[in-house]
């Protein structure tokens, strides 16, 4: 047998160029400064003692005065001490199963940060968030999940100068209440819970910064440009986040991703093959390719994904920006989606 090594070598050779060229796309932020400090509400609002409540509730409102009305009355929706006494006896377990997960949020917050460095290098005058706090209502309805522009939801939540994570929705996929039918019925079913994990918190606090840059105005738009308007805001998000994994970008699984990418010709021929359905405003229509669900009925219900309709118009963007390579963040996010769709000459095989 002949002597391999020398292949060997190339081909490693090879495969390290190729992980340069990949990393020299992100652009040095590393002289960037940002200012992230995550506060621990859910730890201090546990920490209560509710033989003493009234004193105990004083203490975390000095130290929270926003968030503490909102926690009460947006999530508990609690109108005196006894309903806080009996969520705090009722989620006390949770919270004790939180904490083996999140006892220290300094990794997650670090990450997030980091992501931090790319928005202010696109975007310097974007006001960014300088606190986290970290909260942990209930499990009790799908109001809690803020519903994001690109038909995805976020457990996260952003306000002037602050963000939040409901840490109730990122207890690992396998955590037993997510699989409970009341909860999968009424909160989240098992294809989205399936994210309710640590690693998708900084992807999903991003989608809200995204979101909060360029707010998906493409409602009562045809099919395609609405495809084209959530393809850019995942654009962002991967400008962001380079390196993280495209299926805590998307929520696809690899699985799911490697199909769309060995049938993205077949995807759109499908979704082309009436112009009825691309150039439609139906709700029906648009409930087919953007949104949640298991998979996308009109595609094979076993490897595709649902919302499937900003992939697509993501790779259309990257056509787009390939055949307009001087157009910066800020000029495609406002560039309209019927000149991206002509300009990408976006015709997969």
């Amino acid at each position: 047998m002949s002597d391999l090594r020398p292949y060997f070598f190339i081909l490693i050779c090879s495969l390290s160029l190729f992980a340069c060229k990949q990393r020299e796309k992100a652009p040095d932020v590393s002289n960037i400064q940002v200012s992230l400090k995550t506060l621990r509400f859910d730890q201090d609002f546990f920490a209560i003692d509710t033989n003493n409540i009234e004193a105990g509730l004083a203490a975390v409102r000095q130290k929270y005065p926003q968030l503490l009305p909102l926690f009460l009355q947006r999530f508990l929706e609690a109108e005196n001490n006894e309903q806080v006494k009996e969520y705090y006896r009722y989620y006390r377990s949770l919270f004790d199963s939180s904490q083996k997960l999140y006892k220290d949020f300094n990794g997650i917050n670090d990450k997030i940060a980091g992501y931090f460095r790319y928005v202010k290098y696109y975007f310097p005058a974007y006001q960014l968030p300088d606190t986290l706090f970290t909260v942990l209502g209930p499990l009790g309805s799908a109001q809690d999940l803020a519903a994001v522009g690109n038909g995805d939801y976020s457990g996260c939540f952003l306000g002037p100068g602050w963000g939040g994570v409901s840490l109730q929705f990122y207890l690992g996929a396998n955590f037993s209440f997510y699989q409970e039918p009341a909860f999968a019925n009424a909160v989240a079913p098992v294809f989205r819970s399936r994210r309710f994990a640590p690693e998708y918190i900084p992807a999903d606090f991003m989608k809200l910064i995204v979101d909060d840059l360029f707010p998906d105005r493409s409602a009562g738009r045809p099919l395609l440009e609405q495809m084209v308007e959530k393809g850019k805001q995942w654009w962002l998000l991967d400008k962001f986040m380079p390196g993280a994994p495209d299926s805590v970008k998307t929520g696809y699984t690899a699985k799911q991703l490697d199909w769309c990418e060995s049938n993205e010709g077949m995807i759109w021929s499908t979704i082309n093959r009436s112009h009825q359905d691309l150039y439609s405003n139906s709700p029906a229509v648009l409930q087919l390719y953007i949104g949640e669900a298991p998979f996308t009925q009109t595609l094979s219900q076993e490897d595709s994904p649902g919302n499937i309709g900003p992939w697509i118009g993501w790779q259309i963007i990257k056509k787009y920006m390939e055949n307009n390579k001087d157009v910066k963040p800020e000029q495609l996010m406002k560039t309209d989606a019927v000149e991206i769709i002509n300009g990408s000459k976006y015709k997969p095989r």
